[in-house]
């Protein structure tokens, strides 16, 4: 049971940093001398950054997955704080239903921030005000870690809600 316990704690855990590393780092959108995420524009020659304001092309889209992927990662660090408290307040027997709603909220989230920008990829990358040519490039592996934590926050939704207190 205790190796158990730990395959699932690792396992959270290893979700929440793919959370994290897909929000943060600046590999969403990549090409031969330039790099975009939801929140900046890097040229790698110069390594010069632009922050993606309100004057890019369909900012609202750039701004929903900003705010679902940071609720992705905001749930995800709940739902282990809540798995936490759940070890010890639970009764023997009963399942892990709030860890596995909250957790399945932030499978949901990352779902629909990857999702937006797979369809709106092509309108985010032809706005005039990148300092170089980004619409040639290919999706970098935040975006595919993005892709791969909503997996794992899928796969470990699931498995809290299956999953029984013992002793």
């Amino acid at each position: 049971m205790l190796i158990l316990l730990a395959f699932i704690i690792v396992f959270h855990i290893t979700s929440a940093a793919l959370l994290f590393i897909s929000t943060i780092d600046n590999a969403w959108w990549v090409g031969d001398n330039f790099s975009t995420d939801v929140w900046r524009v890097c040229v790698t020659n110069t390594t010069t950054c632009t922050t993606i304001t309100d004057q890019f092309n369909d900012y609202q889209s750039i701004q929903a997955v900003q705010a679902t992927m940071i609720l992705s990662t905001i749930f995800c660090c709940v739902a282990f704080l809540v798995f936490i408290l759940q070890l010890f307040r639970l009764k023997q027997g009963e399942r892990f239903v709030l860890t596995s709603i909250i957790q399945l909220l932030s499978c949901l989230c990352v779902m629909i921030a990857a999702s937006i920008y797979t369809d709106r990829h092509e309108e985010l990358h032809k706005s005039n005000e990148y300092n170089t040519e980004v619409s040639q490039g290919q999706y970098g592996y935040s975006f595919i870690l993005a892709w791969i934590a909503f997996a794992f926050t899928l796969i470990s939704g699931v498995m809290y809600l299956v999953l029984r207190k013992r002793k």
